[in-house]
């Protein structure tokens, strides 16, 4: 591995912990555009499931991003556990998460039909892309390993969401991201699969002012506001996109 690769892994490995700015840049509201909150890809298995009462067991699959070191129940998995736990009263949500860093989606990919059908999870969320784009991985090989990836998981049952890279201004001139989220895209629409945009809500968020993403001061407890900022986003686009009603469902558990 060449120092200059090594280095570009530690950067983005640490954007959760590293990337913010002063104490008056916390987000305000999280806000995130609607059109980045929900999907025309369905999510079958986790309404059906709600009806039920549940569970809905979530697996997530992801690299270093997916998580704080120290602080795992602060990071994105258990945040939208939680926030799913709270607009979904009377529903059991249980989580587990499969971290795989260092890897790229093809690395990844043959171990995931076998890995659903031993933890049968309602929904496995797969966040891929970052290593491949750093590695410089063939974009037609990395958008062949996604295929691969989502049609193992759905054939094994579950519901799958896709989610992308995260958005880093620092790292722009040494990434380039493009290529690999326009080909998650198009293996999300090929399997009807909803894809959660993390690198576009990041960017809404760095634009917005919401976050300070140029900062190289270290901070753990905004990476963790961070992350509980998109647990709750992700929980939103998986009620939306599952067409749930809380609401409703509150009223039926009264």
């Amino acid at each position: 591995m060449s120092a200059g690769w090594t280095s570009v892994v530690f950067l983005l490995a640490g954007l959760w912990a590293s990337a913010f700015a002063r104490a008056d840049d916390l987000p305000k509201s999280c806000d995130v555009s609607a059109y980045l909150l929900t999907s025309d890809s369905p999510l079958s298995r986790v309404a059906s499931a709600v009806k039920t009462g549940g569970p809905v067991d979530i697996l997530v699959v992801g690299s270093r991003s997916s998580t704080i070191t120290g602080a795992e129940s602060d990071a994105y998995p258990a945040r939208l556990q939680a926030a799913l736990r709270e607009k979904l009263p009377g529903v059991t949500v249980n989580m587990s998460v499969e971290l795989a860093p260092r890897k790229t989606a093809e690395e990844v990919a043959p171990g995931l039909g076998k890995l659903a059908e031993t933890k049968k999870p309602t929904l496995v969320v797969w966040q891929t892309g970052t290593v491949d784009a750093m590695r410089s991985v063939d974009v037609d090989n990395f958008r062949s390993a996604v295929d691969q990836g989502v049609a193992a998981l759905q054939k094994a049952g579950a519901d799958v969401v896709l989610m992308n890279m995260q958005y880093s201004p620092r790292t722009e001139t040494m990434v380039s991201p493009a290529s690999y989220i326009d080909n998650m895209r198009l293996a999300a629409q090929q399997h009807d699969a909803p894809l959660f945009d993390r690198f576009a809500i990041m960017n809404e968020w760095k634009e917005s002012g919401e976050f300070d993403l140029f900062s190289a001061v270290r901070s753990i407890d905004l990476a963790k506001r961070v992350h509980d900022c998109l647990g709750r986003a992700l929980s939103t686009f998986v009620i939306n996109t599952a067409h749930i009603d809380p609401a409703e469902l509150k009223t039926r558990r009264q």
